[in-house]
């Protein structure tokens, strides 16, 4: 069994190949050519899934506003993606147990395509209520998009896992460029069809989420669960159909574990409290739209455009010297977002930058941690469950947020935001979470 990278010292020294377990079945030379396989196709599902999620997500908010001439019916078209996203992040992971990752990705984009297509017949009729409908389909996209970082580490070695799931997260970096990008373009081809503008985004989310149900289905073989299970042995009655509350039982003696998904939760509320309401900060003293959409960009560079070298720093320091450092990062992005003018776009730039970046550090080394902490029978189960709390915690987070700038103000918010940091960080220092549990983590 290898605890490569597992170790929370500051400085550790990378464990070379050699000096990985005899026998270990994930060092084989045709077990890294399918790894480097499986990452290509988890990596290209990102970048469309991203094309998907990051486009359509604006244009929903959008056509809700325009059907009922409210911005509150705006927020709600987002908080309807979110809670897709949460409610749907158990059942694929059900689904993940009992049929493998692919099946589990392919039908989350399934429902991500059928979703988009419900969301233009909501714009065609005018009706909020079916729109609501198909962005909470289109967020189940998104929960399949998270599912696919923990797929990344199904056939990873100790020492390369936070690397493969870092890899299949920086392919998100491409679609959350390129999709909102294409607002212009698909309103076009909307009008070309005789369809309302807004609706081009959700058709552009329906034939890409298409494209990738069938990129899945056709390239992810053989699936990287199911065959991770045959060479640790695994495979045998009584594991073929486990019950989701059996990983979360499995939790009961992994406060490790635990601690990683409370790092991706605490990581995510802190960046979404302080992100979403940073655009209407800098409105309020007239700042144009397009250097807000900058510090925005710079902001979603920070999340993605690094996390390979994040992963890296996973593997090579440990899983809780990057939460720590991602702890830490994050405090500062509150410190300085907070003390910045509302015009001061270099600084909110700096300090949004730093919150996407300590938000990557706690995410890939949440999940590169539940994924070690857990039996691999368990992980999908486990890791279904880090998913739906970190969609809640987003959630959550979204709503305290706005209650918090308009009762005080956004400097009061970031301080707000840093107060679940503080709690992460005394919560690493545990004694129970230094220590290692006694699972497989091949």
């Amino acid at each position: 069994m290898s605890r490569t990278g597992d170790s929370d010292a500051v400085t550790v020294a990378p464990e070379p190949d050699d000096q990985l377990e005899a026998g270990d079945p994930f060092d084989a030379d045709d077990v890294r050519a399918l790894q480097r396989k499986s990452i290509g196709v988890l990596g290209g599902s990102q970048v469309l899934g991203g094309v998907a999620v990051a486009g359509s997500l604006p244009a929903g908010a959008l056509i809700a506003e325009s059907i009922s001439g409210s911005e509150a019916a705006a927020g709600l078209a987002q908080t309807f993606g979110v809670v897709g996203a949460a409610l749907l992040a158990l059942p694929l992971a059900r689904v993940a147990l009992s049929r493998g990752r692919r099946v589990a990705l392919a039908s989350g984009y399934f429902l991500g395509s059928l979703g988009s297509i419900i969301v233009i017949f909501g714009a065609v009729y005018r009706s909020l209520a079916i729109v609501y409908a198909g962005c909470l389909l289109v967020g189940v996209a998104s929960a399949a998009g998270l599912q696919a970082r923990y797929a990344a580490t199904d056939l990873a070695s100790a020492n390369r896992r936070a690397r493969s799931l870092s890899i299949v997260v920086w392919g998100a970096t491409i679609g959350a460029v390129a999709g909102p990008n294409l607002l212009d373009v698909s309103g076009r081809w909307a009008l070309s069809l005789g369809l309302p503008p807004l609706a081009g985004p959700y058709l552009v989310a329906a034939v890409v989420c298409g494209v990738t149900v069938g990129l899945l289905l056709v390239f992810l073989r053989p699936d990287p669960y199911r065959e991770s299970l045959r060479l640790r042995g695994d495979v045998k009655p009584g594991v073929q159909r486990p019950r989701i509350r059996d990983g979360i039982e499995h939790l009961k003696n992994r406060p490790r574990a635990v601690l990683g998904i409370g790092a991706v939760a605490v990581g995510h509320v802190a960046m979404v409290m302080v992100m979403v309401m940073t655009p209407v900060h800098m409105a309020h003293v007239d700042v144009s739209l397009q250097l807000i959409g900058l510090v925005i960009s710079v902001h979603v560079a920070g999340m993605y455009a690094l996390s390979p070298l994040v992963g890296m720093a996973v593997d090579r320091f440990g899983r809780l010297t990057v939460i720590g450092a991602g702890a830490v990062i994050l405090l500062t992005a509150c410190a300085v977002s907070g003390l910045a003018r509302a015009d001061d776009v270099v600084t909110l730039g700096i300090g949004l930058f730093l919150l996407g970046l300590g938000w990557s550090c706690t995410l890939i080394a949440g999940s590169t941690l539940v994924t070690d902490e857990v039996d691999p029978p368990e992980r999908p189960a486990v890791q279904g469950l880090s998913d739906l709390t970190m969609n809640v915690a987003g959630a959550v987070g979204g709503v305290v947020a706005g209650v918090v700038v308009w009762l005080a103000s956004y400097q009061v918010l970031t301080a707000v935001a840093a107060i679940p940091v503080v709690g992460l960080v005394v919560w690493a220092s545990i004694p129970a979470c230094r220590r290692h549990s006694n699972t497989r983590s091949m």
